[in-house]
């Protein structure tokens, strides 16, 4: 950690003076590789790498902790191994399986993914940014980090642990800082040869940084404190679905009794749920699709 505390010492001081230049990037780039060398983390999307892998993992990391998603990413490839399994794969067994992670509709534009995957490109994953934004839950940063993770191609991305690693080394004591900025700056430092290595390593970096420095995301622009999961619409919206898992359908009033919350609110729920097609109404019953 000396060695790294030597560096970084030296790119604040140069930095200071000069700004961007070749100096400060191969000093920023060189600090970033060295710490991801000696205390990058492992997980089993980084150690067997193709795009349907990939495509799971990054789906899944959307809104959730590594950690949660490392043991889940395992169960969810050797139930379903590959985009043909996950296209043919039924609702019911795809929501059991993802159980734990939450935001569940993830889920099911996976499997959507996989459908048009097999039916519009044979099953290959297709090597651009601007196709794979077409695709349900796929914006332009999930798209941009699919597409270097699965092809180690160079893009240009921003996430929490990255923001964080950019405010820190390039915005000292601003605040309010808008992620366009960081952007530019981003672009200028990306290692471009091995983009794959270049963005784990920055993530794994401002992980380290949120331990040391908690406020850091706090200067961002984009900041807004994460709202509570207790009693929220998401809580009770996985709730039913996990009923439901359970049971395969339920009467809509013993589900509104079992919920035990008024039954505006869970039918409102309900519709919803049916609208996004993870259920459907039948008389007085709601089931999986």
């Amino acid at each position: 950690m000396r060695f790294l505390k030597i560096l970084i010492s030296q790119f604040h001081k140069l930095y200071k003076v000069n700004g961007i230049n070749d100096e400060i990037k191969n000093i920023f780039q060189r600090l970033i590789h060295e710490y991801y060398n000696k205390f990058g983390r492992d997980f089993p999307f980084r150690r067997q790498i193709n795009p349907y892998y990939v495509l799971v993992s990054e789906v899944m990391l959307q809104q959730t902790q590594t950690n949660r998603v490392s043991l889940k990413f395992l169960e969810f490839i050797k139930r379903f191994p590959d985009f043909e399994s996950l296209a043919m794969a039924n609702n019911n067994d795809i929501l059991e399986t993802w159980q734990g992670l939450g935001y569940n509709r993830r889920a099911l534009a996976l499997k959507k993914i996989a459908n048009i995957i097999i039916q519009e490109y044979n099953g290959e994953l297709p090597n651009s940014i601007e196709i794979l934004k077409t695709f349900p839950q796929i914006g332009h940063n999930t798209a941009s980090s699919i597409l270097t993770f699965a092809y180690n191609k160079p893009t240009f991305f921003i996430e929490t642990n990255i923001r964080r690693v950019y405010i820190y080394y390039f915005f000292p004591g601003r605040t309010n800082i808008d992620d366009k900025e960081i952007l530019e700056i981003l672009k200028k430092t990306i290692d471009a040869k091995n983009p794959r290595k270049w963005y784990y390593a920055l993530m794994d970096y401002g992980v380290m940084l949120k331990k040391n420095h908690p406020d850091l995301y706090k200067r961002s622009k984009h900041y807004k404190k994460q709202p509570k999961f207790k009693g929220s619409d998401r809580e009770i919206r996985g709730h039913i679905l996990k009923l439901l898992i359970k049971k395969k359908e339920f009467p809509i009033e013993e589900m509104i009794r079992i919920i035990g919350l008024s039954k505006i609110r869970v039918k409102k729920i309900i519709d919803q749920l049916e609208k996004e097609e993870f259920l459907k109404k039948v008389e007085n019953l709601i089931k999986l699709v």
